[in-house]
Order: C-alpha cells, then sequence, then structure tokens
C-alpha cells in the first residue's frame, strides 16, 4: 500500500487523507450503467426493442443514486468508497432479474422492488443525517434487544406462509421482521461484548492447560445475559419453523464472540451448538425435514415420478447455464415456481449470466463484506469494531445460507439474497447496514488532529 504523501504546515508533518469521492462518483455511475443496460438488454431480447419505460427507470436509479453519494460527501465525506457502489450495483443487478423474470410469469414485482429500494436508500441517507456518531448507539443496546425480540414475537400470532412463521400479513401488505431484528441483535452484541470482553477472554474457571495455551470457561454472571437473549431468539424461530434465520443469529452470535475474546474454541462450540440444534430441528419440524430430503436427494421427486422439484429445477438452471449463460431473457428458471424471485433468483443468474455472473455477484458480495471486517480492524473504538465486523458478517452469514442451499450444499433455508432478490423487508434492512457501515468508515478513515485533506 502506498504511503499517503506528507505536507507541512507550520513546522509540523500532515499526512494528506484523500477523501475518494470522486472514486466513488465515478463507480455509482458506472453501477447505474450496468443496471440500465440490463434492464435494455432484456426488453431486447424478449420484444426486439428497448423498453419504453427503460429512460424513467434509468432516471429514477440515477436520482437515488446521486442522492446517497451526495449525503456521503456530506455528511461522511471520509467513507470508504466501495460500500455504496457496490451496494447500488447489487440492488441494480436484482431489479433487472427481478423485471426478466416479470417477463416470464404474470406480475409486477420490479416496480414494487425499485419502490421497497427507494424507501431503502432514503433510510440510508436518513442515517446518515441522524447519525452523526456510531458510538450513540450503545445507549440503546438493550432497549434494541427487547425491541427486536418482539419483532421476531409477533409473526407467531399470524398464519404461516409456505410452512415459515416469519411474516406479518395485512391485506395485501406484507412484512418481515426478523430481517430489522437481526441489526438490532448486532448493536446489543457488540455493546455487551465491548464491556465484557476481558471477564469473557481472562477470567473464569480454567478447563484445559496445555501448551498451546488454556480455555477458560467464562463466568456465568457475564455470559448468562448473552446467553438469555440468543436462547430466547433462537427458541422463537425454532418455534416459527425458520431455520435459516435461526442459523443465522446464532452464526452472528459465534462470530461476534470469537472477535470480542480471540478464543478459537468459540468457533468448535458453536459449530458443533449449531450442528446439534439443526439435526434436532430436522427430525421434529415436518417442513424442515423435507427440506433435509431434498438435499440428500434433490433429483428424488424426478425418480417417484412427481417431476422436478424446486432444488432439482435449480441446478438444470445452473447447468444449463455453462460458463456465459444463456443471455438475459433467454432462461427457463421460471420454472422453479413462486420462489423465482426470491429464495431461487441465484439461479436466473447462475442460467442466463452463466458461471462468471455468478462468481462476479459473490465477488461483489465478499468484496462488501471484506471492507466491512476493513472497517472494524481500523476502528479504535471496541463497539465500533465488533458492530462493523458483527454487520459485515450477517451479509456474508446471509449470502452463504442463500446460495448454499441454492447450489445444494446446504438444506435450503427459504432466505432472501440481500440486495438482489424480492422482498422489501431484506431491501431496507440491508440498505441500514451498509448506512451504518459507511459511518464507521468515515469514523476509521476521518484524519485526527494534525491532519487533514
Amino acid at each position: 500500500m502506498a504511503t499517503p504523501p506528507v505536507t507541512r504546515t507550520a513546522g509540523r508533518p500532515r499526512r494528506i487523507v484523500p477523501t475518494r469521492r470522486a472514486t466513488e462518483l465515478a463507480l455509482v455511475l458506472a453501477a447505474v450503467l450496468i443496471a440500465v443496460l440490463g434492464y435494455a438488454a432484456v426488453g431486447l431480447t424478449i420484444d426486439g426493442t428497448v423498453p419504453a419505460d427503460a429512460g424513467r427507470y434509468g432516471a429514477a436509479l440515477g436520482v437515488l443514486a446521486l442522492l446517497a453519494h451526495g449525503t456521503v460527501r456530506w455528511k461522511a465525506p471520509y467513507a470508504d468508497p466501495l460500500p455504496l457502489p457496490i451496494a447500488l450495483l447489487l440492488n441494480g443487478v436484482g431489479l433487472v432479474v427481478i423485471y426478466r423474470l416479470d417477463r416470464a410469469t404474470p406480475g409486477d414485482a420490479a416496480r414494487a422492488q425499485l419502490l421497497w429500494s427507494a424507501l431503502g436508500v432514503g433510510l440510508f441517507i436518513l442515517v446518515l443525517l441522524l447519525l452523526p456518531d456510531h458510538k450513540r448507539l450503545r445507549r440503546y443496546a438493550y432497549v434494541g434487544a427487547l425491541a427486536a425480540l418482539v419483532l421476531l414475537v409477533l409473526p407467531v400470532f399470524f398464519p404461516p406462509v409456505y410452512g415459515s412463521r416469519i411474516w406479518i400479513t395485512v391485506g395485501p401488505f406484507s412484512l418481515q421482521p426478523g430481517e430489522f431484528a437481526k441489526v438490532l441483535l448486532a448493536v446489543f452484541f457488540a455493546a455487551y461484548l465491548a464491556v465484557h470482553r476481558d471477564a469473557l477472554a481472562l477470567t473464569g474457571r480454567r478447563v484445559r492447560p496445555g501448551r498451546g495455551g488454556e480455555w477458560r470457561l467464562p463466568p456465568g454472571r457475564v455470559l448468562a445475559p448473552v446467553l438469555v437473549i440468543w436462547a430466547a431468539f433462537v427458541g422463537v424461530l425454532v418455534l416459527e419453523t425458520d431455520l435459516g434465520t435461526s442459523l443465522l443469529f446464532f452464526g452472528l452470535f459465534v462470530v461476534m464472540l470469537y472477535v470480542a475474546t480471540a478464543r478459537t474454541g468459540w468457533i468448535v462450540i458453536g459449530l458443533f451448538l449449531s450442528a446439534v440444534a439443526a439435526v434436532g430441528v430436522g427430525w421434529l419440524s415436518p417442513h424442515v425435514h423435507s427440506r433435509v430430503n431434498d438435499w440428500l436427494d434433490p433429483l428424488g421427486s424426478i425418480a417417484e415420478g412427481h417431476g422436478a422439484n424446486q432444488i432439482a429445477q435449480s441446478l438444470f438452471a445452473f447447468a444449463w447455464g455453462g460458463e456465459l449463460g444463456a443471455g438475459l431473457g433467454n432462461g427457463h428458471s421460471a420454472l422453479i415456481g413462486f420462489a423465482a424471485k426470491s429464495d431461487f433468483i441465484l439461479a436466473t443468474i447462475g442460467e442466463e449470466l452463466g458461471l462468471t455472473g455468478l462468481i462476479a455477484v459473490l465477488l461483489l458480495y465478499a468484496l462488501l463484506v471484506s471492507r466491512g471486517f476493513r472497517t472494524g480492524i481500523a476502528l479504535r473504538d471496541p463497539f465500533g469494531r465488533l458492530l462493523a465486523i458483527g454487520l459485515a458478517a450477517l451479509v456474508g452469514l446471509q449470502v452463504f445460507v442463500v446460495a448454499g442451499g441454492v447450489l445444494d450444499l446446504i438444506p435450503l433455508t427459504g432466505m432472501t439474497l440481500p440486495f438482489v432478490a424480492q422482498g422489501g423487508s431484506s431491501v431496507v434492512t440491508n440498505w441500514i447496514i451498509v448506512a451504518l457501515l459507511v459511518r464507521m468508515s468515515d469514523a476509521a478513515r476521518r484524519p485526527g488532529p494534525g491532519e487533514g485533506r
């Protein structure tokens, strides 16, 4: 990494810290251009002409992008220049793929997704305007944990949707409150572990001494509140038969505990407990048990004469895409059925953009997560470090759970791919996550006394 230039002011060296806003603007415009070109490509493939509303679509996306960039330039001038363009590009790719699937199956999901995206960008701007310092969130950690638990309990009182009680449905309006709960839970864990990390890492009963160090069991009075909160969340999610969100929260808990204590034993314990919980739920819940059976034998429904199930259709879509894909508008992933725009949207990307497009999308997620980790490492305060790494881990874990299910690497969980899949709650929540990462990266990169632009 090149060393920033140093100038002298009043006899003292002053390091010049670039803001990188021009770089961000160029990447933002490129992201909008790629999304508009994709939208036009779908129309050219299916209708032989550019969609009549391509101009309005591009203008709407461009206005949202420029508003978000302007807010970052105004309120977080030293922020990392990559998270915003990555989020815009992923969101744009999702809008294009959903529009393409709208042309294959009746619906107007792309227009609704654009409205949710506009709301998400609006909340992104609002977070940057109203939250000048991420450390203020520590004051609301316990209130946020209670609010998150309430959000997770509410769907229990509503009818199940596709076997899971994770939705609040009122007429045509539906909301998945667990998406918002994950951010509140990350704030709580970051605040609590920032205070008690030394007690968790250095005190407690010694379990196994040895040359490689020793394992210590943390004091119950320190670990108990976190375990109680975590157990309450997982218990509610098991009752809702939502294994995906349960795994997501469990993974968040283990990652943040490891970051706070730097003890690899927590990873081992976490993997063991998650495996036990997954096996137990898989046997006790018929809904989850059927998904485990489909994972173990994705082509079994064909052999039984029932036709290809969703996993089988997804695998066929990936195989048909090959290395370069069939081209936008030329795929048949709509055969997956009702979940083609949500759980299985990655299959459409794999079929129509091929392995190349699939890897490009996954690399965008990897880059977004890595920038979040980098922000966490650069922050000096323990709360900010844990929160940034926790929020980045949330995105990474969700992508792994979704991609693993669609590719038949793990049982299908029914979660949405961040920014890309249809789902208003998911899009809005992930824009809030990006806003918090932008705010914290500004704090991490902002020059201290004696430094400047």
